[in-house]
Formats: structure tokens, sequence, C-alpha cells
């Protein structure tokens, strides 16, 4: 019998490598309906400019490395980084920035390990990493939803928006987050975090206007929507065995854990375990992110241990860090302690003890 080994990602299912990146892409597809309708045609349009620089960055490098290029760009890999990207991005991004982010998800985090199955980081976070540290005002300045915007952009003042700054009718960014009583309107986890260093309790931070009109209370308005919307592709991918249950499951449990153990400890001071789950990327992080099957753990107990530590450090960085979200900064921080937590949780080779206790 002849045996053949083969870098990740490995599937249980018998589906190509093609096949399971569609299913993801597709099982994306609800959230980002929802995200478009909250926040407007940016996200769709910034999923374009990505999808295309992805595409063209990875065809150029394959052909510098002599390597195949048809095969490679039609396995769907850099079209869903291209997407993780930008529906974690603000949806006004200027579009060089967003082209900034693919190339370091693409010939930065992928190519340079060798490509996909080789790389140790997730491409979709380093993108979002570099431009958070490099340009954190422009990563900041997220919409307000639709229904409490001033002024909501159509796709022609999106477009424009992207790509000159300003609206078809002159107006930046900065101008479209006032809302209509003169507020200006932040994400729900930036508000909080802004409102906590002022002395403002948590329960005094739900009256802010982003929180009302939301489908739960702890929600921003549209921000828990789309989270459900999310949650939805994620159990489909769940169902249909394109994911298991450990990552997402002990991910989603450690979040609610944490943040629950802190918000009984003072809960003027520390948000409640729904706040945690139905804002920010944790739902996204939990089935679409941190399941990556290359650069996550790749044992039953490992993918557990894996997601629970993610779980911890998002609750952890969001508290006590600098930064409001802290999804992209968890995974990466356990993409480098996978190859530790894989070697202390691989399955006990058969036998094994059997001739420990024989003395061979």
């Amino acid at each position: 019998m002849k045996l053949s080994l083969s870098s990740s990602p490995h599937q249980r299912v018998k589906r190509d490598t093609g096949q399971v990146m569609r299913m993801v892409i597709y099982a994306m597809i609800p959230g980002m309906v929802a995200q478009s309708v909250f926040f407007g045609w940016g996200m769709l349009i910034q999923a374009g400019i990505a999808a295309i620089s992805a595409l063209l960055i990875e065809g150029i490098i394959l052909f510098a490395r002599k390597r195949p290029i048809e095969r490679t760009l039609t396995d769907y890999s850099a079209l869903l980084t291209a997407l993780l990207i930008a529906i974690s991005i603000p949806p006004t991004l200027p579009w060089w920035m967003t082209v900034i982010g693919v190339f370091f998800a693409i010939a930065v985090a992928k190519q340079v390990y060798g490509g996909l199955g080789f790389n140790i980081f997730n491409p979709a976070m380093v993108a979002y990493v570099v431009l958070l540290i490099s340009f954190p005002g422009a990563m900041s300045l997220w919409l307000p939803p639709a229904s409490q915007a001033a002024i909501a952009p159509g796709f022609l003042d999106s477009l424009s928006l992207i790509f000159t700054g300003y609206t078809t009718g002159g107006y930046d960014v900065t101008q479209l987050k006032t809302i209509a009583d003169g507020v200006t309107m932040a994400t729900p986890l930036d508000t909080l975090k802004t409102d906590l260093t002022q002395g403002v309790t948590y329960t005094e931070s739900l009256a802010n206007p982003i929180f009302t009109g939301g489908i739960f209370e702890a929600a921003g308005s549209g921000w828990g929507t789309v989270s459900v919307a999310y949650l939805l592709g994620g159990l489909f991918l769940w169902k249909t065995k394109v994911i298991s249950w450990h990552i997402p499951g002990s991910m989603l449990g450690s979040v609610f854990l944490c943040a629950g153990l802190l918000h009984l400890v003072n809960g003027d001071y520390f948000a409640s375990p729904l706040f945690h789950l139905l804002n920010g990327a944790v739902i996204v992080g939990a089935f679409f992110i941190a399941t990556d099957p290359v650069s996550a753990s790749t044992t039953p107990k490992g993918r557990i241990i894996f997601g629970a530590a993610i779980g911890f450090w998002v609750v952890i960085i969001r508290t006590f860090g600098g930064y409001p979200d802290a999804v992209a900064f968890a995974v990466i921080i356990m993409n480098m302690a996978v190859p530790l937590i894989d070697y202390y949780t691989r399955p006990r080779v058969y036998g094994k003890n059997a001739a420990r206790a024989t003395g061979k």
C-alpha cells in the first residue's frame, strides 16, 4: 500500500480545497448582505477592490515563482482572504489602504511562507493588524448604521468616498459620522471604551444613541443583526462538516465565561458577555477566521485549547488593552502557539503504552 503526505488544509470529508473555500464564501453571504443593509455599499465596493487586488498580486507572484497560476487562483483561497479583509475594515477606507492590506496578506503572510498550506499566520488578520497599526485613524472611521445617519451615502457616494475621500456632495467621512442630533457616532466597542475612561458606567453607556434600535439591548444598532447573520453562516459550515465545533464552540464559550466573570466582579465597569459576543468580530472570528485549517491547531484537543485561548485574549485585550476590538491580535498570538499546542495534544501512538509495559 502506498502512502502519501500532503500539507494542510486537511479535510475528512472528500472535498477539494476549492470546494471548501467556496462553501465558506457562500456561508459569508448572509452576513455580508446584512452588513451592506446597515452600513451601506462601501463593504461590497471594498470586496471588489480586495478581490481584484488579491488575484492580481497572487498571479504576479506565482508567475515570478514559475508556479501554476490558474490552478492556484481557482482554489479560491485568495478570494476568501480578500473577502475577510473587506468585511473587517471600515467600508469607507481609502482604496489604496485596502490594496496595501491585501498585499501584506497575500505577498507577505501567505506567499513568503510558500503559499497555501505553509503560512503560519492567518493572512487576513495580518492585513488587518498592519492596517490598524499603520493607519489607526482611518481604521476607526466606521459610519453609523443607515437608520441613524443624517446622510446615508448611496453607491456613487460610497464609490467616490473610497477613491477621492469625499462624496459627490462634498462630504468627508468625519461629516458623515455625525448623526442627526449632532452627535458623532462611533462603533459600540469604541463608544464603551471611551465612556469608561470618562467615568461613565457600563449601564449608562448603553443609553448612547448607538445602542438604540438594536435587536438586543447590549448590541449596537445593526451590529447585533450582522452578528446573527454571520452566526447562521457559521452554523451552516458546522452542519455541512466544513468546520468542526471545537474552535468556534470553545472560543465563544471562553468569551462568555471570561466576560461573565469580569461582569460579576464589577458590572459597572466590565461589559456583559452578550455585549462582547454581539459587537465587533467575535462571531466572524469564531466561525470564519480562527477555523482557518492552515494556521489553526490540527488536533481535537488542540483546537479546543486554541479557540478558548483566543476567546480569553479577546476579552483581556478589549478590557485592558488599547484597542477596542481584539480578534485579529488574539488570533495571531495563538497562531504562534499552534506548534506547541499540537505537540502536547497529538494523539498517542497506538501500542505505545503496551510497548513500555513489556520493556521494549
